[in-house]
């Protein structure tokens, strides 16, 4: 199998690997957008886990431990792989969503009133 990165490998790539994945295992009757949306909770969750109780600082220097690293990517990849089936189910298209809010954000959060700042956009 082929080594994937980002800078090579598209959505719909991923996507279509994901769908062949869980069609030769017979999983799609499993796959309800709730328990898929579950499970995503809960994986994000995991990764969480490996930061709990960490300062801000200590976080980023915990993600870079060459010990820690790969556990992290293994929880990331589970995020990502339950969003893209997700999609997969749902038939939502995944740039297009993303592109939809980050426009919305880009209404709510305009540069020259967010810039540097974290406070909800209610309160800008």
């Amino acid at each position: 199998m082929a080594t994937l990165t980002d800078a090579t490998t598209t959505v719909a790539e991923l996507r279509e690997r994901l769908r062949a994945f869980v069609h030769e295992r017979d999983w799609e009757q499993f796959h309800a957008p709730k328990n898929l949306s579950m499970a995503l909770a809960a994986e994000a969750g995991e990764l969480m886990e490996h930061f709990l109780w960490a300062t801000p600082e200590a976080s980023s220097e915990i993600a870079q431990r060459p010990e820690k690293r790969a556990k992290i990517a293994e929880e990331l990849a589970d995020v990502v792989i339950y969003a893209l089936e997700f999609a997969n189910v749902t038939g939502l298209d995944v740039a297009g969503a993303i592109e939809a809010k980050m426009a919305a954000n880009a209404k709510k959060y305009p540069v020259e009133k967010a810039r540097g700042r974290s406070e909800k956009y209610t309160e800008l």
